[in-house]
C-alpha cells in the first residue's frame, strides 16, 4: 500500500490563507490504513484549522467528507455535489495520486496534507516500512522475495557491495543488509544456484526513467 504521513498544520494553514471556506477530503484507502488520512484524521485537521484561524481572528469554515478512495474517478465524481461555488479550496489527505485526481476534476485551488513517502506495509502497530520500488520489472523470484532495489540501501542488483559487517548495512548499522538477507532465504529454499545466473542489466526504462506509466488491460477496457 502506498504510505504516506502528515504535513505540518502550519504548513498546511499557510496554503489557505485567503480561504474563507474549505472543502477537507479524506480517503479511505492506503492513507486511512497507516493512520494518515481517513475520517478520523480528516475531522481533526479541520478542527485544528478551524481553532488556529480563530485564534489569529480570521475565522475558517470546513465541510467534510471522506471517499472510498480518491484515485478512482467514480468515487471522485460523488464529491461534486460539496464543491459547491462558495468553496476557495479542498485539501486532500490522500497519495499524490489522489491530490491529482481532485484537481484535473474540480476547478478550485487543491492542496496536500499529506507528504507521500513509499510503497510499504505495516511491521506492526504504527510502524511502516519500504518494501517496494514500483520498478516495473519484478525480480523477486530471483532473490528469494526480498527486494534488493529497495532493501540494499545501494539498490545493488549483482551482489553485496563487501561495507556490511555482521548481517547490517555499513549506511546505516540498523539496516540488514539486503544481499545477506537474500542469501540465507535462497539457502533455506536450497535454491543458492540462483546466485550463480549471470543476470541482464535491468531494464530501468520500464521504471520511471521510461517517464509517466500506464497499464492497459484491453479484456477489461470499455469500448
Amino acid at each position: 500500500m502506498i504510505i504516506a504521513e502528515a504535513k505540518p498544520l502550519a504548513e498546511v494553514a499557510g496554503l489557505i490563507n485567503d480561504a474563507q471556506k474549505i472543502l477537507v477530503v479524506g480517503c479511505g484507502g492506503c492513507v486511512t490504513v497507516c493512520l494518515a488520512g481517513g475520517e478520523k484524521e480528516t475531522g481533526i485537521l479541520a478542527a485544528a484549522l478551524r481553532m488556529l484561524r480563530k485564534k489569529e481572528g480570521n475565522p475558517l469554515e470546513t465541510v467534510e467528507v471522506t471517499l472510498t478512495r480518491q484515485c478512482d474517478p467514480e468515487y471522485v465524481d460523488m464529491l461534486a455535489k460539496y464543491v459547491t461555488d462558495d468553496i476557495d479550496a479542498i485539501i486532500s489527505l490522500a497519495c499524490g495520486v489522489g491530490v491529482q485526481f481532485l484537481a484535473e476534476r474540480y476547478p478550485k485551488w487543491v492542496v496536500p496534507a499529506l507528504n507521500t513517502k513509499f510503497a510499504g506495509a505495516t511491521i506492526e502497530h504504527g510502524v511502516w516500512e519500504e518494501r517496494c520500488g514500483l520498478c516495473g520489472e519484478c525480480i523477486l523470484y530471483k532473490t528469494g522475495g526480498i527486494c534488493p532495489v529497495i532493501r540494499c540501501s545501494k539498490s545493488i542488483l549483482n551482489g553485496p557491495c563487501g561495507g556490511s559487517q555482521n548481517g547490517k548495512c555499513e549506511v546505516n548499522p540498523e539496516t540488514p543488509c539486503a544481499w545477506q538477507l537474500i542469501y540465507d532465504r535462497l539457502k533455506t529454499l536450497g535454491k543458492l544456484d540462483l546466485l550463480l545466473e549471470i543476470q541482464p542489466p535491468k531494464d530501468w526504462s520500464k521504471s520511471r526513467d521510461g517517464g509517466p506509466r500506464k497499464v492497459v488491460r484491453e479484456d477489461v477496457r470499455l469500448a
